[in-house]
C-alpha cells in the first residue's frame, strides 16, 4: 500500500490506484505534491484500503446472488425509483452503451425493465422489478463492510466521519460552485 509514499522525485511515473492510470509527475498539479506530508499521505491509504475493502465486499456479496458489482450498482440506483439510462451512466461513470449492454442483460434475467419516458419517449427509463429489489436487498444484506468497521463508531463518531466526507467529496453543488 506504498503506492502515495514511496514515489519520489527520481519515479518518473507512479500509478494512481483508484484509477489504475499512469501520470508523468510533471503533469500532477502542484496543489498534490501536499501527499508527501506523512499524515496526509496516511489518509490517502486509508481511503484506498477502506474503499477496496468496499468494492471487495461488494464484489463477493454481489457473486453470491449471481450478481456483478456493477449490476448491484445499476440496481442500488434503482432502488429510489426509476432513472433514464443517461442518469445511470453519469452516475457509474461510464458510456452509455456500457449501460445499453449492461441494462439488456439484465432485463433477460428479469431485474430490470426499460420503458420509455412518459415526458420524453426518446429517453428510456430503467425501472428496478421485484426480481431486481430482491436480489439487491440480498446484496445490500450481506455486504459486512459498512457493518463491521462503521459498528465499531459511536453514532456521533460516524455523524462526524459523514460530516467531514461530505466537506471533501465534491457534490454537484460544490462542482457548479466551482464553474
Amino acid at each position: 500500500m506504498k503506492y502515495l509514499t514511496t514515489a519520489g522525485p527520481d519515479v518518473e511515473h507512479w500509478t494512481e490506484p483508484a484509477y489504475r492510470g499512469s501520470v508523468s509527475r510533471a503533469d500532477l498539479p502542484a496543489a498534490l505534491d501536499n501527499r508527501r506530508d506523512p499524515v496526509t499521505a496516511e489518509v490517502l491509504e486509508l481511503f484506498w484500503a477502506a474503499s477496496q475493502s468496499f468494492y471487495d465486499n461488494y464484489d463477493e456479496a454481489a457473486a453470491r446472488h449471481d450478481l456483478t458489482r456493477m449490476q448491484a450498482f445499476v440496481l442500488a440506483n434503482l432502488m429510489a425509483g426509476p432513472k433514464p439510462m443517461r442518469f445511470l451512466a453519469d452516475h457509474l461513470k461510464c458510456e452509455p452503451s456500457n449501460i445499453t449492454g449492461l441494462v439488456d442483460r439484465m432485463e433477460a434475467r428479469g431485474l430490470v425493465t426499460r420503458e420509455p419516458d412518459p415526458e420524453d419517449r426518446r429517453v428510456k427509463r430503467i425501472t428496478a422489478t421485484e426480481l431486481g429489489r430482491a436480489s439487491f436487498d440480498a446484496v445490500w444484506g450481506g455486504l459486512t463492510f459498512a457493518a463491521e468497521p462503521l459498528a465499531g463508531l459511536s453514532g456521533s463518531e460516524r455523524e462526524t466521519l459523514r460530516d467531514l466526507l461530505r466537506r471533501i467529496v465534491p457534490t454537484e453543488d460544490t462542482q457548479k460552485a466551482a464553474e
